[in-house]
């Protein structure tokens, strides 16, 4: 927590996805870290009560909202612009905002899978380009939310892992090229969480996740640990021991292993 003359570990922080789940808890953690923050997110009467809350805990804290749908050219354009005419240069860039899709591709509804194309590719993407130039004259930080998924090709959930693939990857490549403009380059890659997630993958009432019990790891000690690493200057992140020992394992086998361990994955048939 800031005191008297101890500076923040960020002077601005942006998080995208900032009404709700890892999104929320990002914005609580780093409230007593950072001088302004930014939330973004879809609704934004939820965000003004979110900033309310902040606000009346963390005297020191600024809080500004922007209510935008980053699924479109149109909303992170609007969200772009906004940012330049309140003079808002963040120095550290928490791109949260995601959704996947649990059922088989074949029964899909496309306009679903576009949304998350868009969401977990696109629009981290396009923000990240946006606000680089800042981030690089102040020496920033970028945080991905990513996920254990990118490591695997999962049925069920074929085109969710696929753009966590992407986002691990941008990650790594992208700290590779800004490493000597001290951009600090993180991808954070969870196992289950139990936020609101769930509920927006799955299709219908019967659609559980078939994820053990004893893999999920709270929000606040994945946001706990990921700001520390950030902090640190790690590279990746799998919070929790099991989703690291995982992660570990997965590293070690080839693929046809991975093929044979994911054919036998529990399915659901839509």
């Amino acid at each position: 927590m800031l005191t008297s003359g101890s500076p923040p570990d960020f002077r601005c922080a942006l998080i995208t996805g900032a009404s709700s789940g890892l999104g929320l808890e990002y914005a609580r953690q780093l409230a007593p870290r950072a001088e302004t923050l930014i939330l973004v997110a879809r609704r934004e009467q939820l965000l003004e009560e979110i900033a309310a809350d902040l606000v009346a805990e963390f005297s020191h804290l600024r809080v500004k909202v922007f209510a935008s749908d980053l699924v479109h050219d149109a909303g992170r354009n609007h969200l772009i612009n906004a940012l330049s005419q309140a003079d808002l240069y963040p120095d550290c860039l928490i791109n949260n905002a995601g959704m996947g899709d649990y059922g088989e591709f074949r029964s899909s509804d496309w306009a679903k899978t576009e949304q998350m194309i868009r969401l977990n590719m696109e629009a981290l993407t396009h923000l990240t380009h946006a606000l680089l130039p800042g981030l690089m004259a102040r020496r920033g930080a970028i945080l991905n939310v990513s996920s254990l998924a990118s490591v695997l090709p999962i049925p069920d959930f074929a085109v969710y892992a696929a753009t966590k693939a992407y986002v691990t990857s941008f990650s790594e490549a992208l700290r590779l090229e800004l490493r000597d403009v001290g951009v600090r380059v993180l991808a954070v890659c969870p196992g289950p969480v139990k936020t609101g997630f769930g509920e927006v993958a799955r299709r219908g009432s019967d659609g559980k996740l078939p994820v053990q019990e004893s893999f999920y790891v709270p929000a606040d000690k994945v946001v706990k640990d990921s700001i520390q690493a950030l902090l640190r200057d790690r590279a990746r992140l799998y919070p929790g021991l099991k989703v690291a020992a995982a992660a570990a394992i997965i590293g070690l086998l080839p693929i046809a292993a991975i093929r044979l361990i994911m054919s036998s994955r529990p399915r659901r048939s839509d």
